[in-house]
């Protein structure tokens, strides 16, 4: 009975390993960039994800070893007033795309342990709410850039 119930786990555990591979690869991340700011004030990260799947998928974190700290955040505008807040999560339409850009959503990176260069790479890891992850490369751009 309990090599049975041993053999009834274990194909759980590779089912919702299963379950959460496919739903990474419906979602990719590209033209991710990173502005670079100087050493005393954070930093900001934009990216695109785009959701191939059936099902939307909902962003909840965002790490990189270039910085301590990756927050996801949102600006907003309301005629002459900005602000900006953090944000537990931010939605992917099924077959859409979310985009983290200047002026919207983005990620606030506080607390680089060494000092970035422009024209370098850094590493990005998001996580989703079912627990998958995607990786991508953010270039590293100087403070200047208001896009791609």
């Amino acid at each position: 009975m309990k090599k049975q119930t041993l053999i009834r786990a274990g194909l759980l555990a590779v089912s919702a390993v299963a379950f959460s591979n496919t739903q990474a690869a419906t979602l990719t991340a590209h033209d991710c960039w990173v502005r670079l700011m100087p050493a005393s004030l954070p930093s900001s990260g934009y990216f695109v994800v785009s959701n191939n799947g059936d099902k939307p998928a909902t962003l909840t974190g965002a790490e990189t070893p270039a910085f301590g700290m990756a927050m996801l955040h949102k600006s907003s505008s309301n005629g002459s007033t900005s602000t900006m807040a953090m944000v537990d999560s931010a939605d992917v339409p099924a077959h859409g795309t979310l985009a983290f850009a200047p002026s919207g959503y983005h990620l606030m990176l506080e607390d680089a342990p060494k000092p970035l260069k422009v024209g370098t790479t850094i590493p990005l890891k998001l996580t989703f709410a079912d627990q998958s992850t995607i990786d991508t490369q953010c270039a590293v751009k100087p403070a200047s850039t208001v896009g791609k």
